[in-house]
């Protein structure tokens, strides 16, 4: 049984993510957290195979907390799951010690599989990730200009191209 830990902010989400899982008779979401530090907290007391981590949380970037979760607990399994596409937070996020980054618009299938493939100690990457990194190995990408920024100023890029201030 593959024990699941879903970290977003939205209750909706969460709960979508467990009833698509019920279906799946080798995996269980077993802890939910709304927060950054609700889930380093539960990583704290529970074990889990893999988290399920959202980029925006209200507290804490989720950025932040995987660093925090991975620095803590280096053989953690985390997958990103995010609504950003893949190009913006995908590379970061693998660096960031992610095993995996799937966009919440992919297929229900992709998500399981992700799961699995990740529980088993592999990383998972979409395919629109798998492209810009073999595009990026062989020389053929334009190098995204975001890509040379580090996290704390791509999130204030991010911030204020949504139209926030600072």
């Amino acid at each position: 049984m593959i024990s699941i830990l879903v970290v977003d902010d939205h209750a909706l989400i969460r709960k979508g993510i467990k009833q698509l899982l019920e279906d799946i008779p080798d995996i269980r979401v077993t802890g939910e957290a709304a927060t950054g530090m609700q889930a380093i907290n539960m990583v704290h007391k529970h074990r889990y195979d893999v988290v399920l981590l959202d980029i925006a949380l209200p507290d804490k970037h989720g950025m932040d907390t995987l660093k925090q979760l991975k620095s803590e607990q280096p053989d953690i399994k985390i997958i990103v799951l995010s609504m950003y596409p893949e190009d913006q937070y995908g590379v970061r996020a693998l660096k960031a010690g992610a095993m995996g980054y799937i966009n919440k618009q992919s297929a229900p299938e992709k998500l399981v599989g992700a799961i699995r493939h990740v529980s088993s100690g592999k990383k998972y990457i979409g395919e629109a990730l798998a492209e810009q990194l073999l595009n990026n190995l062989i020389g053929e990408s334009q190098d995204l200009m975001h890509q040379s920024l580090s996290n704390r100023e791509y999130q204030t890029l991010c911030l204020m191209s949504s139209g926030k201030s600072l």
